[in-house]
């Protein structure tokens, strides 16, 4: 594909989708950014994010509504807005005729999926069926979408291929990412709608959100408060630096494939998992501080571990992950003293 895309990218205020707007917008693309900025997390953090891609805070806070950047001018635009409504996004299609849309934003988190399912439904199903009927009325050319490593649920097949069985996720976030995924697939089967799901598994580093493990363990262990640690530690997850993740989103975005297939779906992950008490060792290392540990059960809807076969994504998009975890871990503990003034 050409340079000088214009690209929505939903989710903007959040980890990834933060990051993915910078470097678009460095690449010289045209980005319009979207996020509802609900209080499932701290609202200041989604604000200081967009606010390093100069997005006014007083100017963000009012819904469907653009504002314009101080920093990138033109070049980057930002609307509060809600995926699910039927007014206001078909309006922001039309306003803009994107040509490439990745869609991010989504209710996260797998625990808060127990406590308030209803919040799943409506931004991950009604807000997912919404923007895909803005690309298939717009004519959009690519759309690209967060799915999960959830979707695998507690699979036996180490590590995680895209051609695994995913019909027993174990929580309703997991549900609706392979509901997302069938959608999808209708939509490239109907209206010739190039779809690229990718299953990102537990990103991690500078901006990172706070219900993370990476971020929860930094801040307990630098407030002298005791840790969780789930499953008695006897845990592991393919953690991936955000850096590496957005390399290969980008490519996804940008790149023709050699896959010509209108419906695609890749694991997006480091394929090197980590023993969760090896990750805090980590931590811990960095920190020059031990981690209190408050050892407890295994979670609802939690899995034992996660491995990502990324060979897909490689052989398709070049897709190279490579920072290792104490790189990675001292890089957010980094950006973590700065953001908290600890240094």
């Amino acid at each position: 594909m050409s340079s000088n895309k214009t690209i929505l990218v939903t989710g903007a205020a959040g980890f990834i989708g933060y990051h993915l707007c910078n470097q678009l917008l460095k690449l010289g693309h045209n980005v319009v950014g979207l996020d509802n900025i609900n209080d499932y997390y701290d609202v200041n953090l989604k604000y200081a994010r967009l606010n390093q891609l100069g997005i006014d805070r007083q100017k963000a806070e009012s819904f469907n509504v653009c504002s314009n950047s101080t920093t990138y001018e033109s070049q980057m635009k930002f609307t509060r807005m809600n995926l699910e409504d039927r007014q206001a996004l078909p309006k922001l299609f039309n306003d803009f005729q994107f040509d490439i849309v990745c869609n991010l934003a989504a209710q996260p988190g797998v625990r808060y999926s127990l406590e308030n399912p209803q919040a799943y439904i409506d931004s991950n199903i009604s807000g997912f069926l919404n923007i895909l009927e803005c690309c298939r009325h717009s004519n959009v050319k690519r759309f690209v979408y967060a799915s999960s490593s959830s979707i695998y649920g507690n699979s036996s097949e180490i590590p995680f291929k895209e051609s695994a069985n995913i019909d027993r996720p174990i929580s309703l976030y997991g549900a609706t990412k392979k509901s997302n995924e069938l959608m999808a697939h209708t939509y490239s089967h109907l209206y010739e709608l190039e779809t690229i799901g990718l299953r990102f598994f537990t990103v991690y580093g500078p901006w990172g959100r706070p219900d993370m493990a990476m971020f929860l363990f930094t801040d307990a262990i630098l407030n002298n408060k005791p840790i969780k640690v789930f499953n008695s530690g006897d845990l592991s997850r393919d953690f991936t630096y955000i850096d590496d993740i957005i390399k290969g989103v980008v490519n996804t975005l940008l790149v023709n494939s050699k896959d010509k297939s209108l419906y695609k779906l890749y694991n997006i992950g480091n394929s090197t998992p980590v023993q969760l008490m090896d990750f805090i060792t980590s931590i811990e290392n960095i920190l020059g501080v031990k981690a209190q540990k408050q050892m407890m059960p295994m979670q609802p809807g939690d899995v034992n571990q996660t491995w990502a076969d990324v060979s897909k994504l490689q052989t398709d998009y070049d897709y190279k992950p490579k920072t290792p975890v104490d790189m990675g871990v001292e890089a957010f503990v980094k950006w973590y003293k700065l953001y908290y003034n600890l240094n």
